[in-house]
């Protein structure tokens, strides 16, 4: 089977896309959602880093039409007065990219809102935006929200007495229960899509191990930054860690409910296939209650 790159992406005109955080995977989505034709809007709480995506896109594609919308996924105040200006200005949103994320600050920090940093950008921040675009991505034809997870989810567990890591914080685990959440939530949303029937796709990906932003974006240092620097040989090109994503939001073949990563040495590198499920994410018992809680902490709630 040949394998699938962005030569593979269906012609995107007349679709729009909302891609959150605007540097490495977010750029490399949305410069090759712009190439295939997708009004992009990329999202992010930095104007000068969004302003310079959007420059750099266009640099490329002089006709891409993207631009730049302020949103900070660790505020529901911002997280809400983005979904609603967008609901003044699209009729219908055909992708959400719920790419943005935070990784493994040294020390326990929360969001405007009160929650671990982690947990509330990574998950609590995405799925309140889901929930505020849902009436926009309803209208959208084939239209999907892409939830991005990562290898790191493997490792994580959904710690329902302390959630919000309140009582021990650990970094890294904090960070595989954000991602493991962010797995359970794309699963969980195909499930009360298809009951309800939203007529959205919710699809999971992940990027492997790639040389993305996201350990400079962190707050504070990070050990692993120094190790990217050492082993950077081990962490593939962002483009190629990209690709997950990008198949799960074009593809014909990319189905809801699916969950895409890279295919050699243990989906850390490679090209798009189907991503190994960890356990933990198949128990819809603790989906569903993770969903219910994630209501109640963020006071949204889902169209039915």
């Amino acid at each position: 089977m040949t394998p699938w790159t962005t030569a593979d992406i269906p012609s995107q005109q007349g679709r729009t896309a909302v891609i959150t955080g605007p540097g490495g995977l977010g750029f490399e989505d949305a410069l090759a959602l712009a190439r295939a034709g997708a009004s992009v809007i990329l999202a992010g709480r930095n104007f000068s880093k969004g302003d310079a995506a959007v420059a750099a896109i266009r640099d490329q594609i002089p006709s891409a039409d993207v631009r730049f919308e302020l949103i900070d996924l660790a505020d529901l105040a911002s997280v809400d007065a983005f979904a609603d200006r967008l609901k003044g200005q699209l009729d219908s949103l055909e992708l959400l990219i719920n790419n943005a994320g935070i990784m493994a600050p040294p020390n326990r920090e929360t969001t405007a809102d009160g929650f671990e940093l982690q947990l509330g950008a990574n998950h609590l921040g995405h799925f309140a935006l889901t929930a505020g675009l849902l009436p926009l991505l309803g209208k959208g034809e084939d239209a999907r929200m892409i939830s991005l997870s990562s290898v790191a989810a493997r490792q994580g567990v959904i710690d329902f007495d302390d959630l919000n890591a309140e009582r021990s914080y650990r970094p890294m685990p904090v960070y595989a229960q954000s991602k493991l959440a962010c797995l359970m939530f794309a699963l969980e949303f195909q499930r009360r899509s298809e009951a309800a029937r939203w007529g959205v796709s919710g699809i999971a990906a992940h990027p492997g191990v790639s040389r993305t932003q996201l350990l400079y974006n962190t707050p504070g240092g990070h050990p692993m930054r120094r190790l990217r620097g050492a082993l950077w040989f081990l962490f593939q090109p962002v483009a190629q860690g990209a690709l997950p994503t990008l198949y799960a939001a074009t593809s014909p073949d990319a189905v809801g409910g699916g969950y895409y990563g890279p295919d050699r040495l243990a989906e850390t590198r490679g090209h798009p296939a189907d991503a190994r499920i960890p356990a933990a994410a198949l128990d819809q018992a603790a989906a569903a209650r993770l969903w219910d809680v994630s209501e109640q902490l963020t006071g949204v709630r889902f169209a039915t």
